[in-house]
């Protein structure tokens, strides 16, 4: 029976609905999150980009041929060249300084989860890896995509959190995503039914580490 990407999903639907309904994501879309949980968690998630692109440095070498070795060259260069710069902005709007970033200590929920991925990559091969990385690149997209379609969700000048739910609801995003969940599904039902069973294991694990994330930010946890 061939797998794809949605049966990962299916297989952890309360977790991975905890994770895109969760309370933070909520009150993102409404406006009424408190400044400094936000100003917290785009702390953090500077620290775990940096972790992201060290993962997809280990993509680069997991890679088998000189397709997915071009695809973890674009996803590091992405990080670091895009991605960083726009979250720096993002910090400086939000009265977060270059010194801030560079000093920051790494919350618990922060360290559990890059730790977390970058060991299923080290012990296990790139579908491992990307498998464990799918909960943020695929579940921020669909995130974005869910608060659009939420009466509740307030946009425009009105809602201080606007220009981040648009960068996540963004064509450059969006297309990465379907790229990535395309990439899942055909090596998914390659798989054999014991293979499946492990990599939707460690699906469930990083999506728990997910929503241990934004309850952070929630509770400016350190």
């Amino acid at each position: 029976m061939d797998r794809r990407f949605s049966d990962l999903t299916a297989a952890c639907q309360a977790d991975w609905r905890a994770y895109t309904e969760h309370d933070f994501v909520r009150a993102l879309g409404a406006g009424t999150l408190e400044a400094d949980a936000f100003r917290h968690y785009l702390q953090q998630d500077y620290l775990f980009l940096i972790h992201f692109a060290r993962a997809y440095a280990l993509a680069a070498y997991k890679s088998r041929d000189l397709d997915e070795l071009r695809q973890a060259f674009d996803g590091l260069k992405t990080i670091l060249d895009v991605e960083l710069d726009l979250h720096r902005g993002f910090c400086r709007d939000w009265g977060i300084g270059e010194d801030d970033l560079a000093a920051l200590p790494e919350a618990r929920a922060t360290l559990a989860y890059t730790r977390f991925v970058l060991d299923a990559g080290s012990r296990g091969d790139l579908l491992d890896l990307r498998v464990a990385l799918a909960p943020c690149l695929v579940g921020y997209g669909e995130i974005a995509n869910w608060l659009r379609a939420q009466p509740f969700t307030v946009r425009g000048d009105a809602n201080p959190y606007d220009a981040w739910i648009a960068m996540y609801q963004g064509d450059e995003f969006q297309s990465a995503m379907q790229a990535e969940i395309a990439w899942l599904d055909a090596r998914l039902a390659e798989v054999t039914p014991a293979r499946f069973d492990q990599l939707a294991r460690l699906f469930r694990d990083a999506t728990r580490l997910e929503i241990d994330f934004w309850q952070m930010g929630l509770d400016r946890a350190d």
